[in-house]
């Protein structure tokens, strides 16, 4: 197993055990995220600006991870999803900011026609 991979078990068994309950997530601690065939977890930092949410994704087969951030500022919310098959609804969690609270929670996401543009 890659050191990586070791890290980002390590980070994702912290982030269960320290996982606040309802999706609510501590300033010291991390959510687990389960995005189908993606796996990871989920942490915020208090920045001037807003609250910098960084989420990062790992494939469950070994591959290597993906990583997004957002800062958000009271009231605000991210989304972050993963694709499926086609015409197949995509899994997704909510990242939201409520007042100092960060909760994440998990989406029904409608399914979306999948549509293609050409620039010329």
């Amino acid at each position: 197993m890659t050191l990586f991979r070791t890290c980002l078990l390590t980070i994702a068994a912290t982030a269960a055990a320290t996982a606040a309950s309802a999706g609510e997530i501590r300033p010291a601690g991390a959510a687990s995220l389960d995005l189908g065939p993606l796996a990871g977890v989920a942490y915020y930092a208090a920045e001037p600006a807003g609250y910098r949410v960084v989420v990062t994704l790992a494939p469950r087969a070994a591959a290597p991870a993906s990583r997004f951030e957002a800062v958000l500022a009271p009231g605000q919310s991210v989304t972050v999803s993963t694709p499926r098959e086609a015409g197949a609804a995509a899994r997704a969690v909510t990242i939201s900011r409520d007042g100092d609270a960060v909760s994440v929670t998990p989406v029904r996401v409608r399914q979306t026609a999948e549509a293609t543009a050409a620039i010329e």
